[in-house]
């Protein structure tokens, strides 16, 4: 299933294109579903949950011998395994500093794979978010940063935040263009017809 329907795809899309006939910045919008799988976080809670309680309670209520603690060591692991894979556990078991480490290493990835630093004057912006870390970041290239210093975007991305954790993604990513592109306009005018980038929203499944 799509994280944004085709409508609010095209709407996005549509935005984009009436921001940069307005300026000299190229904009590129990608949304993705999930930084990493984190699969090593459920594993790591298991083993060290699993190791801890049924030895804590055998100590206190010595009810165990050797060969049963083993045992309901290793069924505590598989269980909270399991337990502790469903989305919505998972993510609350995933420190929020990581969540947000991984969502930024992925939004710098994709400026360089979508060739943002290649643009005629670099002029390239990424609006990049992860739904499921709730986490939004602007990046731009030096053509922008040199007229526009990075703590402009830091009202922008907070209200695009608070929008994504609303599930409110779309209207999100249309007030987030707007805002930008108003700045954008006022700070690097359109000198002449260009689009070397496309429009459309990237979604990263």
């Amino acid at each position: 299933m799509a994280l944004l329907n085709q409508q609010e795809q095209s709407q996005v899309a549509e935005t984009i294109s009436n921001v940069e006939r307005l300026t000299d910045a190229e904009l590129v919008t990608v949304l993705a579903r999930q930084a990493d799988d984190y699969t090593y976080i459920p594993l790591l809670w298991a083993s060290v949950l699993a190791l801890l309680l049924p030895g804590a309670v055998n100590y206190f209520g010595q009810w165990q011998d050797i060969h049963q603690l083993i045992l309901s060591q290793w069924a505590g692991f598989i269980i909270l395994a399991v337990v502790f894979r469903a989305p919505k556990i998972q993510t609350r078991l995933i420190p929020r500093a990581v969540r947000h480490w991984r969502a930024s290493n992925l939004a710098r990835r994709q400026f360089l794979e979508q060739n943002l630093h290649h643009t005629h004057g670099e002029t390239g912006m990424l609006i990049f978010v992860s739904e499921a870390e709730r986490y939004v970041e602007i990046l731009v290239d030096r053509g922008i940063s040199a007229k526009i210093p990075d703590v402009y975007w830091e009202t922008i991305v907070s209200q695009f935040t608070a929008r994504v954790a609303k599930d409110e993604t779309a209207q999100g990513f249309l007030e987030c263009i707007k805002s930008c592109g108003e700045e954008l306009q006022r700070q690097l005018p359109a000198s002449g017809e260009k689009n070397e980038l496309p429009n459309h929203l990237i979604i990263l499944e």
